[in-house]
């Protein structure tokens, strides 16, 4: 799967079922982030959610669909951290069903570029430590640990990864 096309999520009642499919396709991600029960991932739990993260100041959900238009993966990017100034990846997360076939790459691989096209030198994400497929993923496209601390909304545990783009 070579062509994924990002864009904005509108929010209409198709776009959240699909993405509620995808965040139930994802079990081990809901039981790592303790925050959606995977056996009954609620629309209104996760558009509340998405639509706090898109009203953020800076920051994009993105829907990632194949070339037949499916949505194969969601993206939160945030443009400039208020702490650190750097952009950060907040969220990728791919159906479950197409793991391990090159999608989370790809996603990585344009997020990647579009930081890299406005001239930004580095990009950085938070993984959670229960989450050790997620830190392999990570790892495995180049990106370093840099630190370890609790997320400012939950509390948990992550380890934050930044990946230099020069």
């Amino acid at each position: 799967m070579s062509t994924l096309s990002l864009s904005p999520l509108r929010f209409s009642p198709k776009e959240i079922a699909e993405v509620v499919d995808l965040y139930a396709s994802n079990p081990k991600y809901c039981r790592a982030a303790g925050e959606y029960d995977p056996e009954n991932v609620r629309a209104d739990r996760v558009e509340a959610d998405l639509r706090e993260e898109a009203g953020t100041n800076g920051c994009d959900v993105l829907l990632a669909r194949d070339a037949q238009g499916q949505i194969v993966g969601l993206l939160c990017l945030l443009d400039c951290h208020p702490t650190d100034g750097y952009p950060w990846i907040g969220l990728l997360l791919v159906h479950g069903s197409l793991h391990r076939k090159g999608i989370g790459r790809l996603l990585v691989d344009l997020v990647e570029d579009q930081f890299r096209s406005k001239h930004r030198n580095g990009i950085r994400l938070a993984v959670l430590e229960n989450n050790p497929s997620a830190l392999t993923f990570w790892s495995s496209l180049s990106w370093q640990e840099i630190d370890r601390r609790a997320d400012k909304r939950h509390g948990r545990a992550c380890i934050v990864m930044h990946k230099p783009l020069a």
